[in-house]
């Protein structure tokens, strides 16, 4: 099965409440299947959304639609801090989070201004994964590691069900971590073969630590949507370029942009390499836009992947 989500942490920000609850309604009426939401705390030139506020008015604005936080960065965060934010999202809305993580990085400003050292972000990210899993168990726990000291934490009442934990990156070190830390990947900015190579070396990875990743990969893909494909493509170039402050040429060959069914073919060869979960971040004229458009990429992958199961790729 296909599942779609849309990245709308600007939406519900930017506009009154009753705007974005309007909007997310209208998600769930085109027949996407998930809300995402983004996270920084000072990213390129002082941009950022913070994702758990960004995830609870989601979930508070609508009774149904899961959302992913993609990705928290969590290595910038204490544990202890998360796992009380994670417990109270889940008392509003249990099993309705996934919390995608990071370790940041594409802004070295933004991590040394958190207070930490751009070079131990990783396993510091590793460290808070084990204290959020040690926390969640509702016990009492004492941990000595090598950037937090707890003792006698205690985090209650525990998600429930359990709120999983999926890994971004695309390094060895990311495709590590997912396989032996986490429930699921969320790749981004990879090429279709190099999707199906990582995700068989997640497996190869968790299966020599007899661990089963319970959650499949979600594709994080930045797309320009509009009815007229230049159109599209010229929105797409003006944020990239806006947010990264490099050439969009830098990132052609891992973004898309058209018409929505422009768009949904090109995802093709992912659902040939195993891809069922996408997460657009997607730029149009305005969100509505976003979403109908959205939709309609959702319905056109829908019916390619029922004709290759079928055996008719047309």
């Amino acid at each position: 099965m296909i599942r779609v989500g849309l990245d709308v942490h600007d939406s519900i920000l930017g506009q009154p409440p009753e705007a974005s609850r309007r909007l997310l309604e209208r998600a769930a009426e085109s027949g996407l299947d998930f809300l995402v939401v983004g996270d920084h705390l000072s990213f390129q030139g002082g941009h950022g959304f913070d994702g758990i506020v960004s995830a609870a008015f989601a979930l508070a604005a609508h009774p149904t639609l899961p959302v992913l936080i993609s990705v928290y960065q969590l290595a910038l965060r204490h544990p202890l801090a998360v796992a009380r934010q994670t417990s109270s999202i889940a008392q509003v809305a249990p099993g309705r989070l996934v919390l995608g993580v990071g370790a940041g990085g594409e802004d070295r400003m933004e991590v040394m201004n958190a207070g930490v050292d751009p070079t131990t972000r990783g396993r510091r990210l590793d460290e808070s994964i084990r204290v959020l899993r040690l926390l969640a168990s509702g016990q009492s726990i004492d941990f000595d590691g090598d950037f937090f000291k707890l003792r006698k934490a205690l985090v209650v009442p525990i998600p429930s069900p359990a709120i999983p934990i999926v890994v971004g990156g695309r390094s060895e070190a990311a495709l590590r971590r997912a396989a032996l830390l986490g429930d699921g990947w969320l790749p981004m900015f990879v090429s279709p073969r190099r999707f199906r190579d990582s995700v068989e070396r997640i497996d190869e990875l968790a299966a020599s630590a007899r661990r089963t990743l319970s959650i499949s990969p979600t594709l994080s893909v930045w797309c320009g949507l509009d009815r007229d494909g230049d159109r599209a493509r010229a929105l797409l170039a003006a944020t990239l370029e806006g947010l990264y402050s490099r050439p969009y040429e830098d990132f052609r060959n891992l973004i898309y942009a058209g018409t929505p069914n422009e768009v949904a073919e090109a995802l093709l060869p992912y659902i040939e390499a195993g891809c069922r979960d996408f997460s657009l971040l997607a730029v149009a004229e305005s969100w509505e836009s976003a979403v109908e458009h959205a939709g309609a990429v959702r319905h056109r992958l829908t019916e390619v992947a029922g004709a290759l199961r079928a055996g008719n790729p047309s």
